[in-house]
């Protein structure tokens, strides 16, 4: 059974940056692992994922530019480095292992917890 832990969320103020990290244990590494958060009332949506073979991000558009997702495999820990938040990136950040399906999608088989990100205007 994997286990994913989230952490690095927090309040900060529009245009400011954060760094989540997810550390992976518990089960075999090689799954993708990637981000998808959840806005109050709202579904949970695919943020950015990085493959398992390769390293190759993958993002949604509303991030690509600003987010940057990376894969230490040594350490199975995966990273979301978020740059110019915006206020409507508030949410519950869920970290994932899975499968990347398509290039704005993927198939979570693994959740953590969450961690709150809140950007304030």
């Amino acid at each position: 059974q994997v286990q994913l832990v989230e952490s690095g969320g927090g309040l900060v103020q529009a245009g400011d940056s954060l760094k989540l990290s997810c550390a992976a244990s518990g089960g075999p590494s090689h799954y993708d692992m990637g981000w998808f958060r959840q806005a109050p009332g709202k579904e949970r949506e695919f943020v950015a994922a990085s493959t398992w073979i390769g390293g190759y991000p993958y993002y949604a558009d509303f991030v690509k530019g600003r987010f940057t997702v990376s894969r230490d495999t040594a350490k199975d820990t995966v990273y979301l480095q978020m740059n110019s938040l915006k206020p409507e990136g508030t949410a519950v950040y869920y970290c994932t292992a899975g499968r990347v399906v398509t290039t704005t999608s993927m198939r979570g088989d693994y959740w953590g917890q969450g961690t709150q990100v809140a950007v304030s205007s």
